[in-house]
């Protein structure tokens, strides 16, 4: 898991959902490689920190706002000169997301416009920028749940991040003559403050999953972050279009090994 030093050297990357879990842990990722880093998150205290940490820059963004998104990248790019990299990572999983019985449609509304909007909007201004300036690679933060299903059902994020999966497969394949990659990363659990919160709520949820886990473990945010950086750096030049699995073997297992 060590970075490679100077593998993205040059390269300037917008990372949404910068202020913590996976995204703070590409921000730092990135930064180990050689990248200049814009980090961008709604959160001003937590993006501002982590724009301090890997001498970036920080940009507060609804990412469910089009004007605010548009702005981030034409910023991105008067700050450093151009766009490479667009790590699309912001997201939520509230816990009134659950069944499709209990689930209402405001709850619904609201994890559709925040994880699945905006990797549309960021998708759409990150390519017009890179369609200008030669080309990039993006990556989108889809999850295992967009090719399993589960009995313990969040119906939003599930569906959402299905939308993901397919938008950024369509992506991948409609620009790839342009020189612009698109791939969605689809990691399975990890151990990041969103998780935690999750399951500190419902212990059962958790263990429900964790028995899943071919590995035994959730994941770990720098795991992720490894992945992402491959996927930004020219070491992955001819991936597009991939469901870039990065879950313990989640979506491999029938039976999982005893403990």
């Amino acid at each position: 898991m060590a970075a490679v030093p100077g593998r993205l050297s040059g390269k300037v990357a917008v990372i949404t959902g910068a202020g913590s879990g996976i995204g703070l842990a590409t921000a730092r990722r990135f930064a180990a490689e050689g990248a200049r880093v814009v980090c961008a998150d709604v959160d001003e205290a937590s993006g501002t920190a982590a724009a301090a940490e890997v001498d970036g820059t920080f940009i507060r963004v609804d990412v469910t706002d089009e004007e605010q998104v548009r702005s981030l990248f034409a910023q991105a790019v008067e700050t450093y000169g151009g766009l490479d990299v667009a790590f699309n990572n912001a997201g939520i999983s509230p816990p009134d997301d659950d069944s499709i019985l209990t689930t209402g449609l405001d709850a619904w509304r609201r994890v559709q416009e925040v994880n699945l909007t905006s990797v549309y909007l960021c998708c759409k201004f990150a390519i017009e920028q890179m369609l200008a300036h030669g080309g990039g690679s993006i990556i989108n933060t889809a999850s295992f749940v967009a090719v399993l299903g589960s009995a313990t059902s969040q119906i939003s994020y599930t569906a959402s991040k299905g939308g993901v999966l397919a938008m950024s497969r369509e992506l991948g394949v409609q620009f790839a003559r342009e020189g612009i990659r698109v791939n969605a990363l689809c990691p399975g659990p990890v151990n990041t403050p969103l998780l935690k919160e999750l399951f500190a709520k419902d212990p059962e949820r958790a263990a429900r999953r964790l028995v899943h886990v071919p590995m035994g473990r959730f994941g770990e945010a720098e795991e992720i972050a490894a992945a992402v950086a491959f996927l930004a750096s020219d070491d992955s030049s001819f991936i597009t279009a991939s469901t870039f699995l990065v879950d313990g073997g989640i979506s491999g297992a029938y039976v999982t090994p005893l403990p």
